[in-house]
């Protein structure tokens, strides 16, 4: 079955929003997938990606946010937390899903800040995955040489 691009960025609209939640109540994947069942219209989403997406930003949470650090200008718990939701699930597609190209990863991120975010965090998200980005593709070119 092909892959919908509008399913794949509604799944992420949901995530954002889902990731958000359990950075406020701590609440587990599965309690706010089956919260997100009942309470959204996700008829026009894909749901697995859905599911993918916020388990793995929690279940690496920590990994994703030491991958942010060093591209911040803050501490991560001092990130708005709308922003650091759209970070952290960027950068689980961009260290867990290599088969999204990245320039899809950072439009999609960008447009989710706009999306959810204040005015302002577009760029901010921006120039986060842009260093991250700049770093990743250095490592890669690196090691393939």
């Amino acid at each position: 079955m092909k892959m919908k691009p509008a399913e794949r960025r509604r799944a992420r609209q949901s995530a954002v929003q889902a990731i958000y939640q359990w950075q406020i109540t701590k609440l587990s994947a599965g309690q706010i997938i089956e919260q997100f069942s009942v309470d959204q219209d996700l008829s026009k989403t894909d749901v697995p990606y859905f599911k993918e997406l916020l388990t793995g930003v929690i279940h690496r949470v920590d990994f994703l946010d030491e991958k942010l650090s060093p591209y911040l200008s803050r501490k991560i718990e001092d990130v708005d937390m709308v922003d650091k939701a759209v970070l952290r699930l960027a950068m689980f597609e961009l260290t867990q899903r290599t088969d999204i190209p990245h320039k899809v990863v950072l439009n999609e991120a960008i447009e989710l800040a706009k999306d959810f975010a204040t005015d302002e965090s577009y760029k901010f998200v921006n120039g986060v995955l842009d260093k991250a980005l700049r770093s990743l593709k250095l490592r890669e070119e690196a090691s393939s040489k």
